[in-house]
């Protein structure tokens, strides 16, 4: 007899960060079935967000090049609630003003460092996709994917070859 008990359904999120203005089709095709797209900030204009929408649900912060009044609806932090996971996200993670655990969070996404990470800290994943944007120095150019199912979080970064 099948098992009939209702398994939870996977939920992939796009996680990207400073992108400066520029949205690579890498990144468009990386996030092909995504079901959300996070940006940690560094988002350098509305036609970004405006891209990223036409893949899938935008959830952005502010980054500290996002100014004008295009970024005014741009928070600094937001909070996630994707399933079960709920998800910590602000631009700087030196900027991180509360305790993750106490807090109740499964995640922190930052970007800023434009440096590509993944790290689990005392139960939290904490995530920086690196920089989708103009290319700084020898970092690579990244975005990661996030895949959730129940309470679990698995991290994948992606290395766009550009």
């Amino acid at each position: 007899m099948p098992d009939k008990r209702k398994r939870s359904q996977a939920r992939m999120i796009g996680v990207i960060s400073d992108t400066h203005g520029l949205v690579r089709p890498e990144v468009l095709k990386a996030f092909q079935g995504v079901d959300l797209i996070v940006h940690a900030g560094d988002v350098g204009g509305p036609g970004v967000l405006e891209a990223l929408r036409a893949v899938a649900p935008v959830v952005a912060v502010r980054g500290n090049v996002d100014r004008g009044e295009w970024a005014q609806d741009l928070k600094d932090s937001e909070v996630v609630e994707a399933g079960e996971p709920r998800l910590y996200i602000l631009h700087n993670l030196l900027e991180l003003n509360l305790h993750p655990t106490a807090a109740g969070f499964d995640a922190v996404i930052s970007g800023h460092s434009h440096s590509p990470s993944t790290e689990n800290i005392q139960g939290v994943l904490f995530l920086n996709p690196g920089s989708a944007g103009p290319r700084r120095f020898r970092l690579p150019v990244s975005v990661a994917l996030l895949r959730l199912e129940g309470k679990l979080l698995a991290a994948k970064l992606i290395d766009l070859g550009v």
